[in-house]
């Protein structure tokens, strides 16, 4: 359930209230009795940083895995997956007749 913070416009009485949010909102001040008690907005108790929530934002938590090849697919040399290119195959001089 959560906290919701109400302050009387009347008597300045200011208190923190735990109320399901289906709970209508309280009017009446039990300090004075006045219908002037009104909700304020507060900040959350917590922060949310980052891109999101993955594997990878955790420290020593599991690694994502390599992905295998589809079918039909060949799987690349290390050379090429890294952005260079493979040597060239040494080619043989033609015969001579």
């Amino acid at each position: 359930m959560p906290i919701y913070e109400y302050r009387c416009a009347s008597c300045g009485y200011q208190k923190e209230i735990l109320q399901k949010i289906s709970d209508a909102p309280l009017t009446r001040c039990p300090a004075c009795g006045e219908k002037k008690l009104s909700k304020l907005v507060s900040a959350a108790g917590f922060q949310l940083k980052g891109k999101g929530w993955y594997a990878t934002d955790f420290k020593g938590g599991a690694k994502p895995e390599k992905q295998e090849p589809k079918p039909g697919e060949e799987k690349k040399p290390a050379a090429e997956s890294k952005g260079t290119k493979p040597a060239a195959p040494a080619v043989a001089p033609p015969a001579s007749k």
